[in-house]
């Protein structure tokens, strides 16, 4: 089985209510890197997933970056939401921008997955200026936030609620 179909058996088909967190260290945002979410390359997105029953929003974004990136969330503050609607995937992103421990981010697990099923392959604070040459290069498909708003930072500045053409791809 292609990891697309994985991945769209385990998320595809209902609305998935997720948190991402935007953390930057200087102007260095926190992205991760994951397998088999696009076809031939990997997706990158700020840390984040899905809310589980009974947890607030707030408490998902501290357990998602911890599990995705290894580093503890200090502080957090609600920021917009976003809506992702492209069949057979739907989410709605609750956006937090977040202040971490000191440390290096490293590659976590999506502990819903198996061992040999994770899609999280790296996480790291990336500059503007590597932003804008990945996505020049296409090497790899970034979260249609991060596509949109260059430099990133701007990110921290929206509120609201937002919904893009979600047909585009890159």
């Amino acid at each position: 089985m292609e990891w697309n179909n994985k991945v769209y058996a385990q998320f595809g088909e209902r609305i998935r209510p997720r948190v991402c967190a935007l953390c930057f260290r200087e102007d260095h945002l926190l992205l991760v890197w994951h397998r088999g979410l696009v076809d031939h390359q990997y997706f990158v997105a700020p840390p984040g997933g899905g809310i589980q029953f009974g947890e607030t929003a707030e408490q998902a974004v501290y357990r998602e970056v911890k599990e995705e990136t290894g580093l503890e969330v200090q502080k957090s503050q609600f920021l917009f939401v976003y809506e992702y609607v492209a069949p057979p995937l739907h989410a709605i992103e609750l956006f937090f921008a977040i202040e971490v421990s000191t440390g290096e981010p490293k590659a976590g697990i999506d502990p819903e997955l198996s061992d040999d099923e994770q899609l999280i392959q790296q996480a790291n604070f990336i500059s503007p200026l590597q932003i804008t040459n990945e996505l020049a290069d296409k090497k790899y498909q970034f979260h249609q936030l991060i596509r949109r708003y260059q430099p990133a930072k701007e990110l921290l500045s929206l509120r609201g609620y937002f919904k893009f053409d979600n047909k585009t791809r890159n």
